[in-house]
This record gives C-alpha cells, structure tokens and sequence, in this order.
C-alpha cells in the first residue's frame, strides 16, 4: 500500500463509521474529463457526460454505483462496488468496465473532514504506478472526483480523470 496513506489518515480513519457515502445515495447528471494518453505527456482529454446512480448496499456499509456515459464516439459503463470494513474503518473501492467485466485492484482509504482520499499500486501500460482517487463534496447537491496517477511512488502526481456529479432532483 502507499506509504503515505498510513500517516495521512491513521488518525481520521477511526471516525469513518460506515455511513460516509450516505450524502451520495441517489441520481446525479455527471460530466467527466479523461485524459487519454496518461503518462505520456499528453494534454488531449476525452468529455463524457451521463448519469450516475448510487445505491445504498448493507444500510450504507456498503454501495454500488453504475455510471453510464457517452459522448460522440464512446460509450462507457463503469460500476463500482465500495466495501467499508469495520475493523480499520476503511472502504475499499473496486470498480469494474463493461467493456473488460473484471473487477479491478481495489483502492482502500477513508474519510477526513468530509473529504475521501483511496489509494492502490497496479499496473498500468506494463509498468506499477500508485492511483490516487479524492472524492470531495461541494454541497449537498454537487460532488467533485479526481483520479491521479504516479509512475515515481507518489512523488509527483499527474491527474487523468475529473468528474463532476451534480444531483438530479426528484421530480
């Protein structure tokens, strides 16, 4: 695991109590931002816009969301199955594509005031990079996501995904 992940949040992980995704159950009108080379130096980004349902899993110790998003030439459909443990008061995040169906590396952290942070080591074009996924709340209706990349062990940091998820109001 990240080395950093231990001493960034050792001491907020205690309060994660299970319910940290609660604010995120619902539907919500997402626009996300892919980076389509990571690594390479690239600046060319790929838009999506679609839907994002979260639906609360075990009363909120766990959670699955299905994101379905498309633009002109693409159709992406990413689920996302998060698993709290309530012995270290950390959530395992593991998501999956339509295109592979494989459930992949699961990145695990918590949440500190009111923001999530979750790291994992894989494989990434044959070469172990470390992921950062941040997840912060704007408001009760607006939630910003970032997805990072490191190929030096967390030294530097390149961002590749960026969502935007705004709340679709029942009607």
């Amino acid at each position: 695991m990240f080395a950093g992940w231990t001493q960034a949040i050792s001491a907020d992980a205690a309060r994660n109590d299970g319910h940290e995704f609660d604010f995120e159950f619902g539907t919500w009108k997402t626009h996300v931002s892919m980076l389509k080379q990571p690594l390479t130096g690239s600046k060319t980004w790929a838009e999506y816009d679609g839907i994002t349902i979260v639906h609360k899993v075990w009363n909120g110790q766990a959670n699955l969301v299905d994101l379905d998003m498309k633009n002109a030439s693409s159709h992406l459909k990413l689920a996302s199955f998060r698993l709290f443990n309530p012995a270290t008061h950390e959530w395992s995040l593991y998501v999956a594509n339509s295109h592979s169906g494989t459930l992949g590396v699961p990145s695990v952290g918590g949440f500190a005031d009111g923001r999530g942070v979750f790291y994992d080591k894989e494989m990434f074009d044959g070469k172990p990079v470390t992921v950062r996924f941040v997840i912060t709340p704007r408001s009760a209706d607006a939630i910003h996501f970032e997805q990072a990349f490191s190929a030096d062990d967390g030294k530097t940091w390149e961002t590749n995904w960026i969502a935007d998820d705004t709340r679709v109001k029942d009607r």
